[in-house]
């Protein structure tokens, strides 16, 4: 810590108003250098945290978070409250194998107040809190700040509405607008109408002011003096909906002006009411190449601080890749095909075709439930529409999958990303239940490649099905084969890629070409099992599952979602309603979230890897062995 001259001289948040201004202009800089230097090593969310570095100084400065509860959405803009709330040295491990997280979480910090990772929760929880304190006659304050990609999602406008029909005071909201150039709005004259409106020089005659028209003209008179209010508030700042929802709206202010937004703060903890404050910053400040391509620096892996080159990856194509550049294909000639996403265009591998196709392009916003009932209502109009969703974001739609699709039979495709352990993102983004929660819905077929040519022949077939149809798919590089063209697959059905005895292993997704190297590991053990591509979780090639059952006396299944309700259990399930009695050996997810760190640590800690696995086969079979030959 030695290069940062005042960071390196404060212990937390507590010494902030202990330095002068200057040097809190100078501890502002040295977070930014903090922060670009350990995200070069360990990638993360640069851009976010870049922008909300004097945010965070000046609430801090402001509230004690030790009893003030603040919430930060999503949780990716948390870098610098991480360094500011007793973490500063652990931040070099952030979003290592057991470092401290990239996201807020209540059992790292007592200053995490409520764990995040998906979009717009903070305020729904901030407002539970202030309710909470309420009732027990708690002053302390609530925090919650939103950015403004998450103010396109429906919970955070079911929190504002239901809190501005509680009205409670202390509670505030920031709306952090990270928009990659500064609002026009902020200058001057805005600076000094937010320094009058948020004085108690003009609060207390505001109030008394409402109570005499009250007694005078009663609750009527002072509906109509707040919509005057609000009305010629609204001829000088964007905040009229947030007035109409029951808020006091304040901004846009400057969010890279710490003292500023200090006096502001303070403010603020005079006035009654709930509170939305519009912060203008900056996505990526600081740091040049994040402020040019704030989406490129939004989530970042490893890179270069001095060039901002990202470390050299894998020459083979991402899945998400392949699934977009496929879908381009099949749209240039199926006019009927569309895209929806709730808002994770890049990362779902959609740039291409928002190009191509921009009128059959649809980003909704941080919406998972609406694309939902969005692409179905587009399928009853005669298109196919495909809703991209990381396996966890699509969590969040459950119901409209249940309810608005797979029960009215409608021909929507779920491409499914980010299927299984996505590493150092952790618990909030493994996408390992989908499979489980999608496999209770009638109706719906699941289907997962085994490599990246298999991708493309299922997402033709599932487009050409005219059913519900789940296509989930693992995070990062394929394994290389060849791309050409597309073939349909029949569904439910399997594939048999090695043929051998006693064993069958049968493997979902990425695990196929695991369980091809398992097997060279039994072989030397003196084990020949057969090798199965379940490519199909739903419905199960049950004709070639019951000739397994009969011809071999183990099966083993392997997949990278939760065992419980996952594949595994379907086998299983097939074995006891089909009176059968084979050894069954299920490989996946344990009954517990999974840390954030390295993929391939994480598998090898859960006993998913290659050796682990021949291991365990061949522990299982020598053990009954043992116990046969003893009978």
């Amino acid at each position: 810590m030695s290069d940062f001259k005042v960071l390196n001289k404060i212990n937390n948040y507590k010494d902030l108003k202990k330095l002068s201004k200057d040097e809190i202009k100078l501890l502002c800089q040295d977070i930014r250098d903090y922060i670009i230097e350990v995200t070069s090593v360990n990638g993360g969310h640069i851009g976010p945290s870049l922008g909300t570095v004097e945010l965070t100084v000046a609430l801090l400065m402001t509230f004690d978070p030790e009893k003030d509860k603040i919430v930060w959405d999503v949780g990716h803009q948390t870098y610098t409250y991480k360094i500011l709330t007793d973490r500063k040295e652990q931040f070099r491990t952030l979003r290592q194998y057991k470092g401290i997280s990239g996201f807020s979480k209540i059992k790292e910090s007592k200053y995490d107040h409520f764990g995040t990772g998906h979009s717009s929760t903070s305020i729904s929880a901030t407002l539970g809190m202030r309710v909470g304190k309420d009732l027990k006659g708690d002053d302390a304050y609530t925090v919650a700040v939103i950015g403004d990609g998450a103010m396109t999602a429906g919970q955070a406008f079911e929190g504002l509405n239901n809190a501005g029909w509680l009205d409670p005071s202390r509670f505030i909201v920031i709306l952090n607008d990270n928009q990659m150039s500064i609002s026009p709005n902020v200058g001057a004259i805005y600076t000094y109408f937010n320094k009058i409106i948020t004085k108690k020089t003009f609060q207390k005659p505001r109030q008394k002011l409402k109570e005499a028209i009250n007694k005078i003209f009663g609750k009527q008179g002072v509906r109509i003096f707040r919509k005057i209010e609000e009305y010629t508030k609204g001829l000088f700042a964007p905040g009229l909906i947030f007035e109409e929802l029951g808020f006091t709206y304040v901004g846009p202010v400057d969010g890279h002006n710490v003292f500023g937004l200090q006096e502001t703060l303070e403010n603020l903890k005079n006035m009654r009411g709930p509170i939305l404050l519009h912060v203008v910053t900056q996505k990526g400040k600081g740091y040049k190449f994040a402020e040019e391509n704030p989406v490129t620096f939004h989530g970042v892996s490893p890179f270069d601080k001095i060039s901002g080159v990202f470390n050299k990856t894998s020459s083979v194509p991402t899945y998400s890749k392949v699934f977009g550049d496929a879908l381009v294909e099949l749209a240039e000639k199926d006019e009927r095909i569309v895209a929806i996403t709730p808002a994770m265009k890049e990362g779902s591998g959609l740039v291409e075709f928002s190009k191509r196709f921009p009128n059959r392009f649809f980003d909704v916003g941080i919406a998972e439930q609406h694309a939902a009932t969005f692409a179905g209502g587009l399928a009853l109009e005669g298109f196919k529409p495909v809703a991209a969703y990381y396996s966890t974001f699509l969590q969040r739609a459950y119901d409209q999958v249940i309810h608005d699709i797979a029960l009215q039979e409608l021909p929507v495709l779920f491409a499914i990303d980010r299927g299984g352990l996505v590493g150092d993102d952790g618990p909030t983004h493994h996408g390992v239940f989908d499979i489980a929660f999608l496999r209770a819905v009638p109706n719906i077929i699941i289907a997962s490649p085994k490599d990246e040519q298999e991708l493309r022949d299922l997402l033709y077939t599932g487009l050409n099905s005219g059913k519900t149809f789940a296509l989930r798919y693992p995070r990062g590089s394929g394994v290389g084969v060849k791309l050409e063209g597309f073939k349909e697959i029949k569904i439910g059905s399997w594939e048999e890629l090695s043929s051998g005895r006693d064993i069958a292993i049968l493997a979902v997704g990425k695990y196929v070409y695991r369980a091809l190297e398992v097997k060279k590991q039994l072989k030397l053990r003196g084990f020949n099992p057969t090798i199965i591509n379940a490519r199909f979780v739903k419905p199960m090639d049950e004709v070639m599952l019951k000739n397994l059952l009969k011809t071999h006396e183990y099966i083993v299944t392997m997949e990278d979602g939760v065992l419980n309700g996952g594949f595994g259990s379907a086998v299983a399930e097939f074995i006891l309603d089909n009176g059968y009695s084979n050894k069954l050996i299920r490989f996946g997810i344990p009954d517990r979230f999974i840390e954030h760190g390295k993929v391939e640590i994480l598998e090898k800690d859960l006993g998913l890897d290659v050796q682990s696995m021949t291991e365990k086969i061949a522990e299982t079979i020598a053990k009954k062995q043992v116990a046969l030959n003893t009978a």
